[in-house]
């Protein structure tokens, strides 16, 4: 059985790790749901959430893949041959259901690096967004044909993909990870100052952003826990926790390893990173709505119009610098865009090589191609409306499973103490027993509360005023369809020298 690989150095483990969980939601979610949930006040629950939830799990999924030194279904199978599936459905769930869509977006972006050098969107930036590039179809189950500069954006992207995952770990994602991070932050901060230097900007941060409303995070009201469940879920995305990434990537840590300290980095400096973000947004979207004279409630919306509507429209307005500014924030958005994607594929990769023993070249050759024709669908006419449901099931329902069954195996199966013993044992920080309490009880039921909002909001009307056959195949089908291949993945026997992993004695399984 090949050595596994082992990160180079902290710092590169770090920065893949960051860079995989900063990704274009940071960008284009959290200043909106901030924006809704009280301004400033957000940062409460958003906080509360990151103690509960978010850094928990991030300790839980990195002592899980040290300690096994190995991918999700190999991990969880050492643990109980029972949860195998599960440990398949995670990487099987953000790749068959993240992956394939969040190429096409990369590659919207890239086709907008190249637009920034003529501001070719014109002056109705919405109608070209919909209607000359996306040439929307006008329902899901219309294709249309392929809109052709989006599949080449796309297959640009799985090519850098498949060249950086091709090689080991310490000499591909640490590589790319040491550069596009440290560019990424750069570029981010770049894009900041030049954001709230703008006229109406800074004014628009300090009362739409900054502001606290704390009347909206009553959580003894209806709409005040809604945020508090907003603020749970948030922290669970943006993190990518349940992907399969962190157990993957903390895989490939030295034996001696700070695991406390390096989760609370991880998920500190990515809420930062969001937070920061954020500025630019408010102070881009404040100087476009003082420069059209429209109030800014107007002006501001999430998710990919952001990105692809209202900045172009807000460098249209721009006295000067227009190209440069779009040339910067696309190639921002590219950059968070690609250190997510990289760590998807990696996570999907890892978990086929552990269990087939394939080759890595082979297998990242074999699920790049793979990936690539799966995307075509989200590069036709229709691409925008499945994309916009795959992802509204996959976040709601799929990646939430995977953290609640984390919690169950890791904190009533081996044994929340057991985990806690080997994290103090690798060195760094200690863990509280506090932890042992989170992942058994609070965590699951904290993320148990998300899927129940999310159950009701789904059976009180259709999501996004869609077709019950369109949910029900391209949203409730893609979930069934990764399941279905995930107990295939599961039955296939393992080799019986790969099921054994020697843990010192104080921390053998205590399976009940």
């Amino acid at each position: 059985m090949a050595k596994r690989s082992v990160w180079g150095s902290k710092t590169g483990f770090l920065l893949a790790a960051i860079g995989s969980a900063v990704g274009l939601g940071n960008i284009w979610r959290f200043g909106y749901m901030a924006y809704e949930n009280g301004g400033g006040a957000f940062l409460i629950p958003y906080a509360v959430a990151l103690l509960l939830a978010g850094i928990p799990l991030m300790i839980l999924e990195y002592a899980l893949g040290h300690r096994e030194k190995a991918s999700p279904p190999l991990a969880f199978a050492r643990v109980s041959r029972k949860w195998e599936t599960i440990g398949w459905w995670m990487p099987v769930v953000a790749f068959f259901g993240i992956t394939l869509f969040y190429a096409a977006v990369i590659g919207w972006c890239m086709n907008y690096f190249v637009f920034s050098f003529t501001q070719a969107w014109g002056a109705d930036t919405s109608t070209f967004f919909m209607d000359t590039f996306l040439q929307v179809s006008d329902s899901p189950f219309n294709l249309g044909g392929i809109r052709w500069p989006i599949l080449a954006g796309t297959a640009l992207t799985w090519l850098i993909s498949w060249a950086i995952c091709y090689r080991e770990i310490n000499h591909g994602i640490e590589k790319a990870s040491m550069v596009f991070m440290p560019l990424l932050v750069v570029l981010t901060l770049v894009l900041v100052g030049w954001s709230l230097q703008l006229e109406g900007a800074w004014a628009a941060v300090k009362e739409h952003y900054l502001t606290a409303r704390w009347e909206k995070i009553n959580p003894f009201t209806a709409d005040g826990s809604k945020v508090w469940v907003a603020a749970f879920g948030q922290i669970f995305f943006t993190l990518s926790l349940g992907f399969g990434i962190m157990i993957t990537y903390a895989s490939y840590l030295p034996k001696k390893t700070d695991i406390v300290g390096n989760a609370l980095i991880t998920s500190v400096l990515n809420c930062l990173y969001s937070f920061i973000t954020g500025f630019a947004v408010f102070g881009t979207i404040g100087f476009m709505a003082a420069s059209k004279g429209v109030p800014f409630d107007e002006a501001i919306i999430s998710g990919p119009g952001l990105a692809f509507v209202v900045y172009p429209e807000a460098i249209n307005q721009l006295p000067a610098g227009q190209t440069l500014f779009g040339l910067l924030f696309f190639l921002v958005l590219i950059m968070a865009g690609l250190s997510s994607a990289i760590s998807l594929v990696e996570a999907f990769c890892c978990s086929l090589i552990d269990k087939f023993s394939f080759s890595r070249k082979k297998t990242v050759t074999a699920v790049c191609l793979l990936g690539f024709f799966g995307s075509v669908i989200f590069t036709t006419r229709a691409g925008l409306w499945i994309l916009d449901i795959v992802d509204h099931f996959v976040n709601n329902f799929g990646l939430v499973t995977g953290g609640i069954v984390e919690c169950l195996l890791v904190g009533w199966v081996l044994k929340a103490a057991v985990a806690r013993r080997h994290v103090d044992q690798a060195g760094g920080l200690k863990l509280f027993r506090i932890w042992d309490v989170l992942v058994r009880f609070v965590t699951p039921a904290i993320l148990i509360i998300v899927v129940g909002f999310a159950l009701y909001s789904e059976f009180s009307g259709n999501y996004g005023g869609y077709s019950t056959k369109a949910l029900l195949i391209f949203g409730v089908g893609w979930l069934v369809a990764a399941l279905v291949l995930s107990v295939i993945l599961m039955r296939y026997p393992w080799d019986s020298k790969r099921l054994t992993h020697e843990h010192e004695p104080e921390e053998d399984h205590l399976i009940v």
